[in-house]
């Protein structure tokens, strides 16, 4: 068998290029670690500092954090004065990396790369033989994704994402049955519920510890237009109970998505609207090379999203289905008329609006 000829240069650019995607995958995890020690919040708000005095601000081992530090100044996140051995976090990198910077803090999503580290074996596992990997194995998960979408929906959801739906913050101040399909912690029910106090909301997701940290919010917050309860969306049987049906980056994740849209279709009334966020994508991974995000979804959709419904035996539909499928299979759901809209700011997501009439 004859061995291809190498292009040198080729190889060599390649190298190049997997040292720094292995490079940035060990920042990733020092990041994650820096935002659960408080070390970036800390940074922001000292002048440049020593590692002592960075150690002391954060109440954190020095050794760790001058260790730390020098990976950050490697990596170019932190800068360093080596005359006067200082650190400083410019406030164009903190801008992206503390809790003061509310949903542009990227530094959250780093946590999620170790949390799909620890299921590498089971994945394995699944890469051998098929199946998947069940959602209780991914500890934390529900957590991370509830403060992931609150800053969203806190930034959001009432003042860009409802009036996408024509009408509907009159209908909702005048009040109508709304339900959430797959409302995790329930965030956004409940801060729809106080917006509009003469509407009635109610919220389904399959996790109990989801179900229980909603109830809890409703009730500190005071709420009696909030129900929620523990529901497989594929079993939903409702007929017309609701005049808004939302989905918040959930139908990818079901085991039968299918029966669940058809579900969900069915529980609409007359005039009813679903509202779908779900991820940006086309259904062809040819049209998706150009959107920088892509790795990081489909690596995502390999880790959780596909896997979680393979473990249930489901379809495995992934994060990156995409617009074609999407509106096909809300067709096939019984959906008449699918609009999608964009908004300005937002890279990751799609917004379908489907009705039947």
């Amino acid at each position: 068998m004859t061995t291809p000829a190498i292009d040198q240069n080729k190889a060599k650019a390649f190298m190049f290029q997997m040292m720094g995607m292995m490079s940035s995958a060990m920042l990733t995890l020092m990041t994650s670690i820096a935002h659960r020690a408080g070390l970036f919040d800390a940074m922001a708000a000292l002048p440049p500092s020593t590692s002592e005095e960075i150690a002391s601000a954060a109440d954190l081992n020095e050794r760790y954090v001058r260790e730390w530090l020098a990976a950050m100044t490697a990596g170019r996140v932190v800068e360093f004065d080596a005359a006067a051995r200082t650190y400083r976090l410019p406030p164009e990198h903190a801008a992206s990396l503390t809790r003061a910077a509310g949903r542009r803090n990227l530094a959250t999503i780093a946590q999620f790369v170790p949390l799909f580290g620890n299921v590498e074996d089971e994945l394995l596992e699944s890469f051998r033989n098929g199946g998947g990997v069940p959602y209780d194995r991914f500890e934390r998960f529900q957590q991370l994704m509830a403060d992931e979408s609150a800053k969203v929906v806190d930034f959001r959801l009432l003042r860009v994402t409802l009036p996408l739906v024509e009408g509907l913050p009159e209908r909702l101040t005048n009040g109508i049955d709304v339900l959430d399909a797959g409302c995790g912690q329930g965030h956004a029910i409940n801060i729809m519920a106080r917006a509009f106090p003469n509407s009635r909301f109610t919220g389904y997701d399959f996790s109990t510890e989801g179900v229980a940290a909603a109830e809890a919010e409703a009730q500190d917050l005071g709420l009696t237009n909030a129900r929620f309860a523990v529901h497989d969306l594929a079993a939903i049987d409702e007929p017309e109970a609701f005049d808004l049906i939302t989905a918040f980056d959930a139908i990818h994740d079901q085991a039968q998505p299918a029966q669940v849209l058809q579900n969900i279709a069915n529980a609409l009334r007359p005039r009813g609207a679903f509202l779908m966020v779900d991820i940006a994508a086309s259904s062809d991974l040819a049209d998706n090379l150009q959107n920088p995000l892509a790795p990081m979804q489909y690596s995502i959709s390999t880790m959780h999203c596909m896997t979680v419904s393979l473990a249930l035996g489901g379809a495995g539909l992934g994060t990156m289905w995409g617009e074609q499928l999407a509106r096909d299979m809300l067709a096939d759901a019984g959906f008449t008329s699918v609009d999608m809209k964009r908004v300005e700011g937002d890279i990751m997501n799609a917004y379908y609006i489907a009705r039947k009439d």
